[in-house]
């Protein structure tokens, strides 16, 4: 019966490239189950991934600010993942060495469909340049949390940059309010820096992405950021917070204020915030909320204990009324719903001198990573489509006849066409949306 099993197993992954390359390799982050909804699956574009190095001059060095005195100011540096649509795929797994862990020691190395330093292609005459996504990551977190999104994306037509954002990286995490302040900051110069590259001559992303169509995504703390780009300035209880941050430097976000306002840009034309943090902590009231007019996809485990749920990631969602926004629940998933890479197989070994595996900052109790990783993917894919594409075939997977999953009803007759009771999601094949919720709501009417 072993070898029966084995020779089944070879046979399989001689067809089948994907379970080859399983097999092959440990921590793939480019992953589609045969259950994974429709919008999952990868697009018709070979990859290319490139690391960029960005100097935003002149900022406010946190870290060394001291209340009562004027900041020191310091050029910041950020590293940049750029994944872009490329002339030919790699004829081997493309491969990421040296990703650092939660632990901030071991590394490792991730395998996806990204070949290093590809020729990027061009779009096709008439179809200008690609529109462009902005991945933003928790604390601690690096650039590579959310690569399976960002490969997946790539595939479809986007320029994608995730930021590791300094202070806030497991190689160099620093003290709180560095994040705090400037998690958003760190966006929009991210967003005007590819601008900036555009337009630059012989620089590989020349003529290749369009910024005035611009998505963002955020994770954890990356989506807290996100929501104050979206147009949510904070209150003055989370000016008055006290974690790292000198006493009113945060009023740099303070809804109503100039410096606020600046944040604003509309070539955002859509917002994906996962788990946000900093509701369930009064940073925002219903007059901060109230600034949000860009389309945003907020996205949570019902069971969050970081940023909370039902007085965290909901209280965003119903308090976000001057923009059409969306809800994605995965039913009894904790914090790491959704965004990040199934956990390295080296994380599931504990690190010296640290008190838990780092597999806990991958995995979720319930929830199977990949599973979860393809319905974002999917619904990324949907509402990316719909507001920042202007696609309304895949805006339509926004549109689920019944907001609870497990309500929802499968009528199909023999030859594969839907009975008129039918009410399941589109996409998704019979059971596979199980423990999901979507719920939306239009920007209310002026």
């Amino acid at each position: 019966m072993r070898r029966a099993a084995l020779a089944t197993l070879i046979m399989c992954a001689v067809a089948s490239p994907s379970i080859a390359q399983t097999m092959s390799h440990n921590n793939r982050i480019d992953l589609i189950r045969p259950d994974a909804p429709a919008l999952a699956k990868h697009g018709e574009h070979a990859i290319g991934v490139r690391s960029i190095e960005a100097i935003n001059k002149n900022q406010i060095d946190v870290l060394k600010a001291v209340a009562g005195q004027e900041p020191p100011r310091y050029d910041r540096r950020l590293m940049l993942e750029v994944w872009y649509p490329a002339e030919t795929q790699g004829s081997q797994p493309g491969a990421y060495p040296g990703v650092l862990l939660r632990d901030g020691k071991t590394q490792v190395t991730l395998y996806g469909k990204a070949a290093r330093d590809a020729a990027p292609k061009r779009a096709a005459a008439g179809q200008g340049a690609y529109p462009f996504v902005i991945i933003s990551h928790g604390y601690p977190g690096n650039r590579f949390l959310l690569s399976h999104l960002a490969e997946n994306l790539a595939t479809k037509g986007y320029v994608v940059a995730a930021i590791d954002h300094t202070d806030s990286t497991y190689a160099d995490q620093g003290k709180f309010g560095s994040t705090l302040i400037n998690r958003s900051l760190d966006q929009t110069f991210v967003l005007n820096e590819i601008d900036r590259l555009s337009k630059e001559s012989g620089h590989f992303l020349n003529g290749l992405v369009d910024t005035s169509r611009t998505g963002l995504i955020g994770y954890s703390m990356g989506g807290y950021g996100a929501v104050i780009t979206a147009g949510a300035g904070v209150s003055k209880e989370a000016v008055a917070y006290d974690a790292g941050v000198p006493q009113g430097m945060l009023s740099v976000h303070l809804a109503g204020s100039e410096t606020h306002k600046k944040l604003r840009d509309e070539r955002i034309k859509g917002v994906i915030a996962i788990a946000p943090w900093g509701m369930q902590r009064g940073f925002w009231n219903q007059e901060g909320l109230s600034g949000i007019t860009t389309p945003i996809l907020y996205v949570a485990g019902s069971k969050d204990d970081v940023s909370g749920y039902e007085n965290g990631v909901r209280v965003l969602y119903t308090g976000t009324v001057n923009a059409d926004r969306y809800l994605l629940t995965f039913e009894d998933a904790n914090h790491n719903a959704a965004a990040p890479i199934p956990a390295p197989v080296e994380s599931w070994q504990m690190a010296e001198g640290v008190t838990s595996p780092p597999f806990n900052h991958y995995a979720d109790a319930v929830w199977d990573t990949v599973r979860m990783n393809n319905i974002a993917q999917h619904f990324a894919t949907a509402f990316l489509g719909r507001y920042v594409k202007a696609d309304a075939e895949l805006g339509s997977y926004l549109d689920v006849p019944v907001e609870r999953a497990n309500d929802a009803v499968f009528a199909a007759n023999k030859d594969g066409t839907l009975k008129p009771e039918h009410t399941y999601w589109k996409g998704f094949a019979n059971r596979t949306a199980l423990g999901l919720v979507l719920e939306r709501k239009a920007r209310a009417a002026n």
